[in-house]
């Protein structure tokens, strides 16, 4: 334990120095360099301006493009190879993804987690942010709700394996939810395992950890609304019912889809939940568990697993220039 904290200490400690050098040496060298007599005083600041911004962006630029484009392309170049990524088999692998029974069965689960969790977080968010801002013990509320933020999703995962555990009948029920449902008469339930519903018992997982980090973003966008508005409303006799939704949703309808578009997104990379809670067995598995299985499990295939990951990657596309347009929407809008 020492030694990994030691380690841990001197890679931030390098990485900031070397952040550092490269900073004060890269500003010695361009002034130095652009310094020389040649053009005009203000020309030569024009050409440092231009470039510095360019020697700083460099590095990040770099690592993105070591850790981020290359894995990209050269996962789209496997996605046309065979297994072992030897032999190429053009649009083979794309053919099977349409007919594979797993496959489907996957689409149809992440499907349903995109119509589910993105709309019951937010949902759930929005009511959180209005109904606490009306009691003294709002803040208390509001840090309950945000809480499972700071739990990861595996940490997550095992505290709701406990609310779903399931006991052979006639053994006692440490479950919660098998604890109320054998104290009010009704036999037990291996919940995680009834087909087609344990998909909602696993989304009510990312749900409850979606719903804070909602509830926060929206909060702050509830400030916002000006309480001239809502008093004049109050005094023309509006309930508070329609001063919810004529006036408070409308005015952060746009924040509303910054958070939809952000869960949906933590949707699709959806992979720590179903593989701690079943593995995708039972038919609860989605796209990055599919992967995973055909790269990592049964001795791994590069074509098909790579294939899948294009996918997924493909479903993400639409979500990320719908919010890119309405940005830049706003941005002309203003």
């Amino acid at each position: 334990m020492t030694d990994q904290i030691v380690q841990t200490l001197t890679a931030v400690v390098v990485s900031i120095a070397f952040c550092l050098l490269y900073f004060a040496g890269s500003n010695f060298l361009l002034d130095r360099i652009i310094s020389l007599p040649v053009g005009s005083l203000h020309g030569r600041e024009l050409l440092r301006s231009k470039i510095r911004p360019w020697l700083f962006l460099t590095p990040a630029l770099l690592l993105l493009g070591i850790y981020l484009l290359y894995p990209l392309v050269e996962t789209f170049r496997l996605s046309f190879y065979d297994p072992r990524g030897e032999n190429f088999v053009g649009l083979a692998n794309y053919q099977w993804v349409f007919v594979d029974q797993g496959f489907l069965i996957t689409i149809r689960n992440n499907f349903m987690w995109l119509l589910v969790v993105p709309a019951a977080s937010t949902i759930a968010g929005l009511i959180v942010a209005v109904l606490a801002d009306r009691v003294w013990w709002g803040n208390f509320a509001k840090s309950m709700v945000f809480m499972p933020m700071a739990i990861s999703f595996v940490g997550a995962s095992v505290i709701w394996k406990f609310v779903f555990d399931y006991r052979g009948p006639g053994s006692e029920q440490i479950g919660i939810l098998n604890a109320i449902v054998t104290g009010m008469g009704f036999p037990p339930q291996a919940w995680v395992t009834l087909p087609f519903w344990n998909n909602f018992f696993l989304m009510a997982i990312l749900v409850w950890i979606q719903t804070g980090f909602a509830m926060v973003i929206l909060s702050a966008a509830l400030r916002g609304v000006p309480t001239e508005t809502i008093e004049a409303a109050r005094i023309d006799g509006a309930s508070e019912i329609q001063i919810f939704f004529e006036i408070m949703v409308p005015q952060v309808m746009s924040t509303i889809l910054v958070v939809w578009t952000t869960i949906t997104i933590t949707v699709l990379k959806v992979f720590d939940i179903v593989m701690a809670m079943t593995g995708g067995q039972w038919d609860t598995s989605v796209l990055a568990n599919l992967m995973y299985d055909w790269m990592f499990r049964g001795g791994g295939d590069y074509g098909r697993s790579s294939t899948l990951a294009m996918v997924l990657m493909f479903a993400v596309i639409p979500v990320m220039a719908f919010n890119i347009r309405r940005f830049r929407t706003e941005e002309a809008q203003r």
